[in-house]
């Protein structure tokens, strides 16, 4: 072999060499031709997600730590539906506010007696008051005690001033017959407020007042239902026993459990019952209130009757054990009552604000219950109002009662509610504001 020539086995490396890279090229650009992204959020194109591991196609779950795509959200709770529903005591006009009233002819106005108060009753989501007397109507000569007859044009200023309905059952439902007391519920009626208590008929004896509420996408039920202790010893007519209805505990739970079976989602009673004058519930409310909740069929009672305030309670019981609320007297709201006739409380009633709650997948409840005291200036043409925005603020000039008079009268209240039990019951001293639009009243058959 000639020395400058190669020997055969130094060149086959190289060649080997040579077609080794050639093939990792022609892999490198095969590759890169048929590669695809597995995520391509950032569109066409997009390199923002890597190749899933071997046996997972694209819309498997990813790996640890990593972030799906197709990953749904918790959803977000729905909010609870909360409400206030508002109360005051005695609707007892007598014959000097019926005097005070009176604007002319066969006109009266019972709202400036009223305006100071305005706030709560407009605050409040669901607004009911105790409507004490029944109407005189048309021809006939408005009337205080002892038979009494109040002006039609009361009902329409009760619902000027944002009152939804009242309870109608009392001593003094048929004080002046059984037509009265029917014509005032017409009067409720054209007026578009809620009453209970009272009937034009069977039929409507038998059926709760309903009010209905929108709250956080809920529509909610609420009933009242009313009775009184007594007719003052005017006998009911016995063609017409569903005139007014009496205490009765069976009853009146039998009237709670139809509520429900026809979607109240809320009771409210409220009972004409205990003792004038008295400071305290007396054994008769305590032992009816016991027993209506330990039927758990009505949430909330609220009492009227005895023109004085009384202490407010939460009893064992109720829907769901979870306790009945009660406010034993309201005391007076519209009277000719204070010191001079009777004892200084029946100057000071109280307003209730109990709070409703409603889960989206729960029961409705009352968690809490507040209270107001609202006091009458008489001999300042009879108006009612506020008593801490008395104390608190600059007095009206109007207002003829003094500081003396007016801290009086709020440490007397204070003592009566330092006696209430069950439950925190905290003085509310300033409006609510409206959760949602006002309620709607659902007519009962007359």
């Amino acid at each position: 072999m000639p020395a400058h020539s190669t020997p055969p086995t130094t060149r086959r490396p190289a060649r080997w060499l040579l077609l080794t890279c050639l093939a990792i090229l022609v892999a490198l650009v095969t590759a890169t031709a048929t590669w695809q992204p597995w995520n391509d959020a950032d569109g066409p194109g997009g390199l923002t997600g890597a190749a899933p591991s071997e046996g997972a196609s694209p819309t498997d779950a990813p790996s640890e730590g990593a972030s799906s795509p197709t990953e749904t959200p918790s959803p977000t709770p729905a909010p609870d539906a909360v409400f206030t529903i508002g109360a005051v005591g005695d609707v007892l006009p007598h014959d000097t506010p019926i005097r005070v009233a009176h604007t002319g002819g066969d006109d009266y106005d019972f709202t400036p007696m009223l305006e100071a108060t305005r706030e709560w009753s407009e605050g409040v989501d669901l607004a009911l008051c105790n409507m004490e007397v029944p109407l005189s109507m048309p021809g006939e000569r408005p009337s205080g005690y002892p038979l009494f007859g109040a002006p039609m044009q009361i009902v329409a200023n009760l619902a000027g001033l944002g009152w939804d309905g009242c309870a109608t059952a009392t001593n003094h439902t048929i004080d002046r017959g059984a037509d009265n007391a029917m014509y005032t519920l017409d009067v409720f009626d054209s007026e578009g407020l809620g009453h209970a208590g009272s009937a034009r008929s069977a039929q409507e004896a038998a059926t709760p007042q309903y009010y209905d509420l929108e709250r956080a996408g809920q529509q909610i039920r609420v009933a009242q239902i009313a009775a009184t202790y007594g007719t003052n010893g005017l006998p009911i007519p016995p063609d017409q026993p569903w005139l007014v209805t009496l205490l009765d505990a069976d009853q009146l739970i039998a009237q709670a459990e139809t509520a429900r079976e026809n979607g109240a989602d809320l009771v409210v009673a409220s009972l004409h019952w205990g003792l004038e004058y008295q400071l305290r519930q007396n054994p008769e409310q305590e032992a009816l209130a016991e027993k209506l909740a330990a039927s758990g069929a009505i949430d909330l009672i609220i009492g009227n009757h005895p023109h004085v305030p009384q202490p407010m309670a939460k009893l064992p019981g109720g829907p769901g054990g979870d306790g009945m609320w009660v406010a034993y007297s309201l005391g007076n709201f519209i009277s000719n009552q204070d010191s001079n006739c009777c004892i200084p409380e029946t100057a000071t009633g109280l307003f209730m604000t109990a709070t409703v709650t409603k889960p989206a997948d729960g029961p409705a409840r009352v968690t809490g219950m507040e209270w107001t005291p609202m006091t009458v200036d008489r001999l300042g043409n009879q108006r009612a109002y506020p008593l801490p925005g008395l104390l608190e603020g600059e007095p009206p000039a109007a207002l003829t009662l003094s500081r003396a008079t007016l801290e009086d009268r709020m440490a007397r209240v204070e003592s009566i509610m330092e006696n209430s039990a069950g439950a925190d019951f905290p003085l509310l001293t300033t409006p609510p504001e409206p959760t949602g639009e006002p309620p709607v009243v659902v007519p009962r058959a007359g």
